[in-house]
């Protein structure tokens, strides 16, 4: 008999039966297989004696155990279908029936499988059919199947358990503890929840249960389908089934020990009851009364505690024979006068201990045997009932889930509440926990849930998830939750729900506001880092001078979408940027002037800072300014930039122009640039938004932290509702290489550590760093939805890799102090697979071609941003690759050309057809103390003007007259050092 672990199928010919090893004594009552050496199969044994059983032990006693599975090569499978035609044989399919033959029937393993065994002979095959027609079929089968070989595979280490009608074989299953030595493994909670879990004991099980309050449950005992109130103690050798909460007040007290407990939906006619039957672990259903047991006691033990005769038990016609617990009216059905309970059966385990005349009201109650109740079980009242508690202990979940801001996902149980009709259930526990939380991170993912759930009840119809949700309708809801009353807005968010339950279109659309409603909470949460902005006053630039904020572009080296909200504050965040040059210069900037007129002017001068303004707005009323949460309208992001530095009051009783002039005796000029192409990963929008609130607030008399614009920034983005994380302006605001860290907690706080090198690493890191543009864009918005969807919804993929994601920002940052180039290209390689998990389909089809074919030449290399287009950065394994690696991009062959080299003008690379721009990345940003601008309260400023003094607060300034810079003098700039960055105000005044 073979016992390898594999099953060679190779040339396999003729059938094959599986077995798993048992024991002798366990073979007693079951089928074995007699083998040879080479695991032809001689016989089959069945229940055989003692000897037979140890002729078919292997070298380590175990047998060989017949375990139901068998395997037909094609050529076997084809001569058994053959024989359904065969007269006796058609009687075993519907043909033969159909046709008037009389149905036959036949045994896998004794009729059809044992005809093939070796040690068996026709005669002895043939004889043992228990009718002529059985006979006439086993020589058929003997003729058709016997030329094919019988083969049996032993699969070691392997059980077999089978399901009798013991209590003690059902409850041992049940409880198999981990070093049993069954291959079953169960774990001791399933679908069901204990508010003391530390009082289950290992090899106990619980199943679709709610434990409330102090339940201990021993080791080998069980409890399914139960609803049960503590104080409660089971002891070993149970198995209780079907008991409701109304039962726990029976339990409280009674001693349970060995004893199967279950409460049964019973119908008799139209009259539906519940029942409950009460048996010992030890007990036989169906040995005789006089050599078995009751509640594992002798009947005549049980008749003497209880006082209850055989006269009420079994009538005076039942045989001896036959009188047994299957047969015994034990179990009380209904009482004439007064409702019962569980108390009625529990009073058998000790009489004594109950209140008098329980045996009267047992024997004056209609009652029924195991036997008779079996045909009456409701068998659908009972699927409901236990439908009902899986969803009662899912609402329980849900809330503690959510309420204890624990990883679970709520998807499953989510789907299976719409599949099973319980979703308004669902829905509103969800409401509950949304409107009850005084959290708004709870509250949050509460009615990202409730989108969950209408999204299942759409089945993938009515659209996309993901979509606008501005409907009038919904608008009520809304500024109930901006204005923070977030019970008033649950409130109304389900009034307004009911009414889009009757389409998948409306359903989905319904969807999209109750993301819409999320991300509301979402900006209140990450608006909670306005804690950390801090404005100092400052001196107020002259009217007409300009004040001018270059920052380089960022690079995510690892941790991307940790710091995306909601993940950022509920899981922590790290992210490892990189300051970088684009083709030697800061490719991002702004500058701002005040005016005379009290207006606010708008200008996007495209790529650099003298270029031709390509979009202009002005902004003289306060109503010019209602669609700066508008990411796509004119000048948006400006106009929340005015806003959040308060240079203007929205929303306000005073009109624009009275505000400017008030505050300032006139308004602002803003110009903006990026020489970027729009989408290229490299943070641009935040980083600018960086870069325009450093202006604004240095022109309005203003100065604030690097600190406190990276979380003003943070702000400005959930104002604008375009969302987002941190990590963009950490990238562009502080200098050089960082990783950035914020805690899972709220408010939300983002802290940086520059990164220390080693000497001469930030060269050459530079010379083996490249960018690639890949020329598809994609905005980071398109991702984002999808990517909050899945870790509200806390898929397991998704929770896992934002572990990932931390946990790689930190050896991604110890490889850069160690100068480890081999090491950060591994970690660039396993960020972009974190990045693809995270985001799936952020790789387009072009862009998996030119990484694939740089990747022999690169430790690592990765997407910028959120992936799907821009930039492409690579770890090179020689330095300055520039033109190789433009080389191999070069026969990459592509059937679209990309966009032209307007996009990407003053970089020195051109664009090519091949769909790669490679542009040295040089030097990096690294020995700048800040790569933004500010104006600080000390340094040096050089003007036009004459010699002078000015004393201004505890800061002083000292002017030089310009010919002591005639370059200066010739552009008549004032240049202001501080921290290491130049801040420039241009004097237009003549």
């Amino acid at each position: 008999m073979s016992l390898s672990p594999g099953i060679d199928w190779d040339g396999f010919q003729g059938v094959r039966v599986i077995a798993v090893p048992g024991s002798q004594a366990y073979a007693r009552n079951h089928g074995v297989y007699l083998a040879d050496e080479q695991g032809l199969v001689h016989d089959i044994i069945y229940r055989g004696t003692e000897a037979q059983i140890r002729q078919c032990a292997g070298p380590d006693g175990s047998v060989p155990l017949v375990c139901g599975v068998v395997f037909f090569s094609s050529d076997a499978a084809e001569q058994l279908l053959a024989t359904h035609v065969i007269p006796p044989l058609d009687a075993c399919t519907y043909m033969g029936l159909d046709s008037g033959a009389p149905p036959i029937q036949l045994s896998l393993f004794f009729d059809i499988v044992l005809s093939m065994a070796r040690g068996v002979t026709e005669e002895d095959f043939v004889k043992g059919g228990s009718d002529a027609s059985a006979r006439s079929a086993r020589s058929v089968l003997w003729a058709s199947l016997r030329a094919f070989p019988l083969s049996v595979a032993c699969i070691p280490d392997a059980s077999y358990d089978y399901l009798t009608a013991s209590a003690s074989d059902h409850i041992r299953s049940l409880t198999l503890l981990p070093g049993s030595a069954s291959h079953l493994r169960f774990c001791k909670t399933a679908h069901s929840q204990a508010d003391q879990p530390w009082l289950l004991e290992d090899g106990s099980s619980v199943t679709n249960s709610l434990l409330e309050g102090a339940v201990c449950l021993a080791a080998g005992s069980a409890i399914q389908h139960c609803h049960l109130q503590g104080p409660l103690e089971i002891g070993p050798g149970c198995l209780l089934s079907g008991l409701t909460v109304s039962s726990s007040p029976a339990l409280q007290g009674c001693p349970l020990r060995d004893v199967v407990l279950q409460g049964h939906h019973v119908r008799l006619r139209d009259l539906s009851c519940r029942v409950f039957t009460l048996s010992g672990r030890l007990d036989d259903w169906q040995s005789p009364a006089e050599a078995s047991t009751y509640l594992n006691v002798p009947w005549a033990e049980f008749f003497h505690r209880t006082g209850i005769r055989e006269g009420d038990l079994w009538d005076a016609q039942t045989l001896p024979s036959s009188r047994c617990l299957l047969s015994a009216r034990l179990f009380p059905v209904l009482h004439a006068s007064e409702a019962l309970g569980l108390e009625d059966v529990l009073w058998l385990l000790a009489p004594t201990a109950g209140p008098g005349g329980r045996l009267a009201r047992w024997r004056a109650a209609w009652r029924m045997s195991w036997e008779e109740l079996l045909p009456c079980l409701d068998k659908e009242a009972e699927l409901g009932a236990r439908r009902a508690l899986f969803f009662l202990q899912g609402q329980r979940k849900v809330r503690r889930v959510l309420l204890g801001r624990q990883d679970g996902s709520l998807l499953p149980l989510i789907r299976s509440a719409v599949h099973e009709g319980y979703h308004e259930a669902v829905l509103g526990t969800l409401d509950e926990v949304a409107s009850t939380a005084n959290d708004a991170g709870v509250a949050a993912r509460a009615l990202a849930c409730i989108a969950d759930v209408l999204g299942c009840l759409a089945q993938g119809e009515g659209g996309l998830r993901s979509g606008p949700a501005a409907n009038t309708r919904w608008a009520s809801a809304f500024r109930r939750l901006e204005s923070g009353d977030i019970a008033g807005g649950v409130r109304e968010l389900a009034a307004e729900r009911q009414k889009w339950m009757s389409g998948p279109d409306l359903l989905v659309r319904a969807a999209r506001h109750y993301e819409g409603a999320e991300q509301i909470l979402i900006r209140q949460a990450v608006m909670s880092s306005c804690h950390f902005v801090t404005v100092q006053p400052a001196e107020l630039p002259p009217l007409g001078c300009w004040v001018q904020a270059v920052c380089p572009a960022r690079l995510d080296l690892s941790g991307g979408w940790s710091d995306t909200p909601p993940i950022t504050y509920e899981h922590g965040g790290a992210v490892v940027d990189v300051a970088v040059l684009v083709d030697g210069c800061r490719p991002i900037g702004a500058r701002v002037r005040r005016i005379p007129e009290p207006e606010l002017r708008l200008l996007s001068l495209g790529g650099v800072p003298r270029g031709e303004a390509v979009a202009e707005l002005v902004c003289r009323e306060l109503e010019d300014l209602r669609d700066f949460c508008q990411p796509h309208a004119p000048g948006a992001l400006l106009k929340a930039a005015f806003i959040c530095t308060q240079i203007v009051q929205f929303p306000s009783q005073e009109p624009l122009r009275a505000q400017l002039t008030r505050s300032f005796g006139g308004g602002f000029e803003v110009h903006t640039w990026s020489k970027l192409p729009h989408g290229s990963g490299l943070g641009t929008s935040s980083i600018l938004a960086g870069a325009a609130m450093a202006s604004l607030y240095r022109a309005a008399g203003k100065a604030a932290s690097t600190e406190s614009l990276i979380h003003a920034v943070l702000h400005l983005e959930q104002r604008l509702t375009t969302g987002g994380g941190w990590q963009d302006q950490v990238g562009g605001l502080v200098p050089g290489i960082k990783i950035g860290r914020s805690k899972a907690q709220l408010p939300l706080r983002v802290e940086v550590e520059e990164i220390s090198v080693p000497e001469g690493f930030a060269r050459t890191l530079s010379d083996h760093l490249l960018l690639v543009y890949t020329g598809k864009t994609r905005l980071a918005r398109n991702l984002l939805q999808d990517v909050v969807r899945n870790w509200y919804a806390r898929l397991p993929s998704v929770v896992q890799n934002a572990h990932a994601l931390v946990s790689n920002a930190e050896e991604c940052a110890q490889a850069l102090r160690q100068g480890d180039l081999e090491l950060l290209g591994t970690c660039l390689e396993r960020y972009w697979q974190q990045k693809k998990r995270m985001a799936p389909g952020c790789e387009p089809l072009a862009v998996g071609r030119m990484m694939g074919a740089l990747r022999p030449y690169v430790h690592g290399q990765c997407l910028a941003g959120a992936g799907g287009g821009g930039f492409l950065y690579v770890l090179t394994k020689a330095p300055r690759q520039k033109e190789a690696l433009h080389q191999v991009l070069a026969k990459i062959e592509v059937r679209k050309r990309l966009p032209g080299p307007k996009v990407l003008e003053g970089v020195a690379a051109k664009l090519s057809s091949v769909g790669g721009l490679l542009m040295g990345v040089s030097p990096l940003c690294y020995l700048s103390s800040s790569p933004f601008c500010s104006f600080f309260s000390r340094g040096w400023v050089i003007s036009a003007s004459t010699a002078s003094k000015w004393t201004l607060g505890a800061s002083q300034w000292r002017f030089w007259d310009a010919s002591w810079m005639p370059t200066l003098l010739q552009e008549r700039t004032w240049l202001c050092e501080g921290l290491g960055s130049a801040l420039l105000i241009r004097d237009t005044r003549g």
